[in-house]
């Protein structure tokens, strides 16, 4: 049986990974910083619901506390993410972005990733095949946002591609360090969700797919990597 932790995930991408998840038959903490919507989200899936906050370590302390006494864990899947959006659904651009707004999103994109990775480790290397899936962005790509023929070189916003390629980064280097470990980051598409306001163009079917994919690796997959649906992805 494989057990899987996914953060952020009672609502929107985190949801329904959870949710085909444990239709793969595995065993899902959904991770949620709110225990009532938590606990409806969990009972709705038959998962187990898992307090945790991100930007806190006493909370991600307390988690580990939790799985390990109820056995273990053998995939992450670092999904609770934000984007900063203002009133109107816009983001703040590059005249505008403060210190204050990067270390915000910061906090949650990358310390609290970086944050539950580190607790979670010692119980990732007791898996037999310990698997750790980065929800980043298309938006984290250098070589799209550069490129005037792809959507992304049209996003204003700072804060949030800024954190996603710093997450890349912790996922290159995560992966180098542990080799026994599957690391990857992944690129669900832009995504009706709360993160962006649900201005995104597909359904949270389409883009947990890649999610979904990237948990369920075996130990012969690739490490290391920034992948979408249809495979590698640019730096």
């Amino acid at each position: 049986m494989t057990t899987t932790l996914i953060t952020g995930a009672n609502k929107g991408l985190g949801f329904e990974t959870a949710r085909r998840l444990i239709a793969a038959g595995h065993t899902v903490y959904l991770g949620s910083r709110d225990a009532e919507r938590g606990r409806q989200a969990a009972d709705r899936l038959g998962a187990r619901l898992l307090l945790i906050d991100v930007t806190d370590d006493a909370s991600v302390a307390a988690a580990v506390k939790t799985v390990e006494a109820e056995g273990g864990l053998d995939v992450l899947v670092n999904n609770a993410g934000i984007e900063g959006r203002t009133g109107g659904n816009g983001v703040v651009g590059a005249a505008e972005v403060t210190a204050d707004d990067m270390r915000t999103l910061f906090e949650t994109n990358v310390f609290g990733a970086v944050r539950v990775t580190h607790a979670f480790l010692p119980l990732l290397r007791r898996s037999a095949a310990p698997v750790v899936v980065n929800v980043s962005s298309g938006l984290a790509s250098m070589a799209r946002v550069t490129d005037p023929g792809t959507p992304a070189y049209a996003y204003p916003g700072v804060a949030y591609p800024a954190s996603k390629a710093a997450l890349n980064m912790v996922t290159v280097q995560y992966a180098k360090a542990l080799p026994g470990f599957r690391v990857n980051a992944v690129e669900p598409g832009f995504t009706a969700t709360d993160l962006n306001g649900r201005t995104g163009t597909q359904s949270v079917e389409q883009g947990a797919e890649i999610i979904v994919r990237m948990a369920q690796l075996s130990p012969d997959g690739p490490t290391g990597g920034y992948f979408d649906a249809q495979g590698p992805l640019p730096w």
